[in-house]
């Protein structure tokens, strides 16, 4: 895959993953970056402008809020999924569970 072709489809998929990884627990920017780039042994490993330009996109849509917490003598912004938030991401998997059930029905019609 060409690298623009990759920018084009993680712009799609940023913000549906950081809404499923947060969804699971709060946690602060960093370990969100960190569990994705886990996650997907290290195909996602966001530069920190772009989580924290989706996280700030998630957060002014009424999708995540986020608080501050004293960490190891650390202030941290940790984040987690509103209801709102929820149902969106319901939404999202539902919609990527058909998207990629399609998609395997293209290539596996060879």
């Amino acid at each position: 895959m060409t690298q623009s072709l990759v920018r084009e489809l993680l712009r799609g998929v940023v913000e549906p993953l950081l809404l499923f990884i947060i969804g699971e627990i709060p946690l602060h920017g960093y370990e969100i970056a960190r569990e994705l780039e886990r996650r997907s042994e290290g195909y996602f490993d966001l530069t920190a402008s772009t989580l924290y330009s989706a996280l700030r996109r998630l957060e002014s849509r009424g999708l995540v809020s986020s608080s501050w917490q004293l960490v190891a003598k650390q202030q941290r912004r940790y984040y987690q999924l509103t209801e709102k938030g929820r149902q969106m991401l319901a939404q999202e998997i539902a919609q990527w569970q058909q998207f990629l059930g399609a998609t395997d029905r293209v290539i596996d019609s060879q």
